[in-house]
């Protein structure tokens, strides 16, 4: 066993009334890679802020090169060699390539004034240094996430770093920007520097690390090497449940009966002649990698792009559908893959969340609005969908990424709808909210009155919840599976065959 590099012990951390860490431990060794998991809210990233010295802890003691520490400042923390990436990955969108890597670097040295030629020059190093090649004239903005958190890590090995913690390094990145940032996570492992890796995605676990270590309500349930534990296992250290999860089926779906229908729809640079039909007591999944105009069509179906050709169907009627105005109308709801930017309002409470979508049926004869009733509403979707919340007039940001995903759910829910798009439904959410939301979603389709379509790139999600399964590539329908015929490796197959 190689030498520790960090030791957290007994750490506990009160914000309030609310304990999210209940003395919990950690060890890194040097030259691991250690996956902290867990699902949202567990506390993983309260204990990533006091390791990096944003947080102090209220009880319990950091060892790092076995000195101890009862709590680190930022700047400490940074000159011992601790460097943490961040969801966000904290750069700068307006600036290039080369300021975002080695601005700060020049900052921390007290340099007075810019050497233009030295920071292209510590950027280059530190970019070919992991192997990555960026143009580093180009604007940050401008790169895709994956980019962006490369030229994070590229950043972070500038300060002789020891431990870099990687906060849900890959909640939006495809599965060829994974294997990259893998690569490059290993290139490090080689050369010593230790990983703390905080996923909730089992299979990266399995995947890339040594060892694991799982939180739960702000406790240490198990740390162990990856290797040594199941996939169930895994599960149930997660959650405290067992979750068994079959294909779908759709045995009761009445397949003479139309509920949404589409002929030959297009939109210009995004799809041609997508035609579909879903019937009730079904889940219809649509999948592709990203670029191949499944998040175009999620979109024009809900009225946020106007397609340029073909027909839409609702109960065999024909309907048009140009704005989201339209689709509210029409009854059609929309969960989008970006809850943040698009499916929530961060700055309201949670009750005027759940019931925005529903505001105009909550109006009274004097323009008032029903706000008894909407608390109502919103009680019912809180327990049908098993939302954890304190009160419904918190801030929707003080909610979980699975229970902000229920809010986005339970809204749309509430207007009844006759049709529902889901857009990569469970992105950013922890494996017990994903199982709760895949449960209710087989729920809605037994009762047979709403035509539910799922569009993800998540290959077990769609494969375990919609029982036919479309692929669309560059634009086009490809092919129509049972989901039965199928496995994983089979369904990544036909998604990426043929794709350079």
């Amino acid at each position: 066993m190689s030498e520790i590099l960090l030791e957290a012990k007994e750490i506990s951390k009160h914000f309030g009334g609310v304990k999210a860490l209940d003395k919990v431990n950690l060890t890194i060794h040097k030259g691991e890679i250690h996956c902290l998991v867990g699902e949202n809210g567990c506390g993983k990233s309260t204990l990533i802020k006091i390791i990096s010295g944003f947080y102090k802890p209220d009880g319990g003691s950091i060892y790092f090169d076995s000195q101890e520490y009862p709590s680190l400042d930022i700047n400490q923390s940074i000159q011992m060699g601790i460097q943490v990436i961040y969801q966000d990955m904290s750069i700068f969108p307006n600036l290039t390539v080369a300021e975002n890597i080695a601005m700060n670097y020049e900052l921390y040295n007290k340099r007075k004034l810019v050497n233009w030629k030295n920071v292209r020059k510590i950027a280059r190093q530190a970019l070919d240094h992991i192997g990555i090649n960026i143009p580093l004239d180009e604007t940050v903005g401008t790169l895709s996430i994956a980019d962006k958190q490369l030229i994070a890590i590229a950043r972070s090995i500038l300060y002789n770093s020891k431990l870099i913690i990687m906060d849900e390094p890959t909640s939006a990145l495809t599965r060829k920007e994974v294997d990259k940032l893998f690569r490059v996570i290993r290139q490090l492992q080689e050369e010593g520097i230790s990983i703390l890796f905080v996923s909730h995605k089992l299979d990266e676990v399995f995947e890339i690390a040594d060892q694991f270590t799982v939180f739960r309500n702000g406790k240490t349930i198990i740390s162990k090497p990856a290797q040594n534990v199941t996939n169930e296992q895994f599960i149930y250290y997660m959650t405290g449940r067992t979750i068994e999860e079959e294909y779908f089926t759709a045995k009761n779906a009445d397949f003479n009966k139309s509920l949404f229908r589409v002929e030959n729809l297009c939109l210009k640079n995004g799809f041609e002649n997508i035609n579909f039909d879903i019937h009730p007591g079904e889940i219809l999944g649509i999948t592709g990698l990203l670029g191949s105009g499944r998040t175009e069509l999620a979109k024009t179906l809900f009225g946020l792009y106007t397609a340029s050709s073909g027909k839409i169907y609702i109960e065999d009627k024909e309907v048009q559908i140009r704005t989201p105005m339209d689709a509210l109308k029409l009854k059609v709801g929309y969960v989008p893959e970006d809850r943040l930017t698009e499916g929530l309002f961060l700055t309201q409470s949670i009750e005027n969340n759940m019931i925005i979508s529903n505001i105009d049926r909550l109006k009274r004869k004097n323009k008032t609005v029903d706000y008894k009733k909407g608390i109502e509403d919103s009680k019912y979707w809180i327990k049908s969908l098993g939302i954890k919340l304190h009160e419904l007039k918190d801030g929707i940001q003080t909610l979980s990424g699975g229970n902000q995903q229920k809010v986005v759910l339970g809204k749309w829910l509430e207007t009844r709808p006759k049709v529902l798009i889901l857009n990569g439904p469970t992105v950013g959410v922890d494996i017990g909210a994903k199982y709760d939301i895949h449960n209710y979603l087989r729920k809605l389709a037994e009762e047979k009155d709403m035509a539910i379509l799922l569009i993800s790139d998540d290959i077990s999600e769609i494969l375990m919840n919609c029982n036919r399964i479309l692929i669309i590539k560059s634009g086009h329908i490809t092919g129509e599976y049972k989901n039965t015929d199928l496995d994983s490796s089979k369904l990544q197959a036909l998604i990426t065959e043929g794709v350079g």
